[in-house]
C-alpha cells in the first residue's frame, strides 16, 4: 500500500454529511465478510481493492428521511498480521469487532485489536460481535467480559442463521451517524496532515 494509494479511495468523500464509513476488525476466520454478506443479502456490490488489500462493500439507506450512503470496510488478508495500515482506520466512524466462539485465541486477541484502534480512533463507537453461536447456543450462557470492562455494545450473532445480524449492523450505522454529527475527532485533521507530509516527502523524492 503506497502513500499515493490513499488519494484512489477518495477519502474525502467521508467528510459528506451523508455518507460514513465503517470498519470491521478480528482475526482471520471469525466470519467478518460473511457477516457483511448477511446483512446486505443479494443486494451487496463487493469492490475489491487490492492497493489496500480489502473489500468495500457499499449500502444505501433512509434514516429520518435522508438517504445515507454507507462503506463497509472489511480486512482481506491483512489481519492476520495484527496490524493494519492507519489508512484503514483513518475517517472511519464506527467499528465491528469480531470474535469466533469457536476459537478462544479470536476473543483472547480483542484487546490487541481494542489498542490498535484507539491509537487511530480514540472516540469512535464500537460494537463487539460473539459470531457462529449457531454451532453451539450454549455458548450464549457464558460471560464473555472484554466488552462489558470496555463498556461496549456485546451481540451473539451467526452469520449462518442470520441472528442479530441485522441489528448489529442498522446500530453500527446509527451509531455511525450519531458519532459524525456529533465530535470533532482531532485524530482526522492529524492524519489529514501527516497525509500532506507523506504526499510531499514522496514528491520532493521521486523529483
Amino acid at each position: 500500500m503506497d502513500a499515493g494509494g490513499i488519494s484512489d479511495l477518495d477519502l474525502d468523500k467521508y467528510d459528506a454529511d451523508e455518507q460514513v464509513k465503517i470498519i470491521c476488525l478480528g482475526d482471520s476466520a471469525v466470519g467478518k465478510s460473511k457477516l457483511m454478506e448477511r446483512f446486505l443479502v443479494d443486494g451487496y456490490r463487493p469492490q475489491q481493492l487490492s492497493t489496500y488489500a480489502l473489500t468495500l462493500y457499499k449500502y444505501t439507506t433512509t434514516i429520518n428521511g435522508q438517504t445515507v450512503l454507507v462503506d463497509f470496510w472489511d480486512t482481506a488478508g491483512q489481519e492476520r498480521f495484527r496490524s493494519m495500515h492507519p489508512s484503514y482506520y483513518h475517517k472511519a466512524h464506527a467499528c465491528i469487532m469480531v470474535f469466533d466462539v469457536q476459537r478462544k485465541i479470536t476473543y483472547k486477541n480483542l484487546p490487541i485489536w481494542y489498542k490498535e484502534l484507539r491509537e487511530y480512533r480514540p472516540e469512535i463507537p464500537c460494537l463487539v460481535v460473539a459470531n457462529k453461536i449457531d454451532a453451539d447456543m450454549k455458548v450464549t450462557q457464558k460471560n464473555f467480559s472484554f466488552a462489558k470492562k470496555q463498556g461496549l455494545p456485546f451481540y451473539f450473532v451467526s452469520a449462518a442463521d442470520g441472528t442479530n445480524v441485522v441489528k448489529v449492523f442498522k446500530d453500527a450505522i446509527q451509531m455511525a451517524l450519531s458519532y459524525k454529527r456529533n465530535s470533532n475527532d482531532f485524530m482526522d485533521e492529524v492524519m489529514r496532515e501527516l497525509e500532506v507530509c507523506v504526499c510531499l516527502k514522496v514528491n520532493a523524492y521521486s523529483s
